[in-house]
């Protein structure tokens, strides 16, 4: 098999991708907030919440795509909708101004913590402001997010809702090159559980771990790990990404989707601090 072999673009998203689920919260007047809305992960989760009908507020600071995530959400035919603000994660008054603008909405019960970079360096070699955007991103505007929404789900009539950060099988063990993804990750599992044990059972916290997904960020990732390993992109995807797992491919963004849809949902209600992993045997099998 050749590099050219490999389709490295996400299949396009369609209602049939999703899973729906019947569910008392899961109405227009219930909203949602995911960050990183406009690719990827992220865009696939405000699709797939809006097939559930919710009200999804998408934070991102692509306008661009999270117009275009509006346009996929509206061919799919959701039976929610979905609003794109552009919004700068790092910055702690837009994190309460899309709060607050989700809450016009209706009752916000769900946030999805979604958005995320990617830098692959060694240790010695990572620059440090790269460090501070990727941990900002990644794991400081999700505690801000938590901070900003926590108030409004306990606001609701019965306090139900739930907090879910995207953590990965970085977040159980490490590799090389990648550190401050790993670092963010690691602290996403105590946020994850800070967050239970403040939510009087009711506002549940609680992560998904997956392995590699076919996204844009996966894409640069494979070109980036090639040139830094001085290997092929056809050994990266064989042998770095799939060598350990027993499953052999990637996974598709609505597949992660789906995870938070079932996570969100009622069905789910025991899972608080918990992590869904769904890595296709990384983290517990070797050979």
């Amino acid at each position: 098999m050749t590099d050219s072999e490999f389709d490295l673009s996400a299949p396009e998203l369609t209602h049939e991708d999703f899973l729906v689920l019947e569910d008392p919260y899961f109405e227009a007047d219930t909203v949602a907030i995911v960050t990183g809305a406009a690719s990827g992960i992220g865009r696939a989760t405000a699709v797939a919440l809006a097939a559930n009908g919710l009200t999804v507020v998408g934070a991102d600071i692509d306008r661009a795509g999270l117009d275009e995530t509006g346009d996929i959400a509206e061919d799919c035919g959701v039976d929610g909708t979905f609003h794109g603000v552009e919004t700068d994660l790092t910055n702690d008054d837009d994190v309460e101004a899309v709060v607050a603008a989700a809450a016009e909405e209706g009752d916000v019960r769900f946030v999805a913590n979604i958005a995320g970079m990617q830098h692959i360096a060694s240790i010695p070699e990572f620059p440090m402001e790269t460090y501070d955007r990727l941990t900002n991103v990644m794991l400081r505007s999700p505690f801000k997010m938590a901070q900003a929404a926590m108030p409004h789900v306990r606001d609701t009539d019965d306090g139900v809702g739930a907090i879910a950060n995207m953590s990965s099988v970085h977040g159980h063990y490490a590799t090389k090159d990648k550190a401050a993804y790993v670092t963010a990750k690691h602290g996403l599992t105590g946020l994850t559980r800070a967050i239970a044990a403040e939510g009087d059972g009711t506002l549940r916290g609680f992560s998904v771990s997956v392995g590699y997904v076919l996204t844009p960020l996966m894409v640069d990732q494979i070109e980036d790990t090639a040139t830094e390993r001085g290997i092929s992109e056809q050994e990266v995807i064989e042998d770095v990404m799939l060598g350990q797992a027993r499953t052999k491919e990637m996974m598709a963004p609505a597949e992660v989707a789906n995870l938070f849809v079932f996570g969100f949902s009622s069905h789910a209600k025991h899972l608080n601090g918990g992590d869904l992993l769904f890595d296709g045997g990384y983290t517990h099998t070797y050979e």
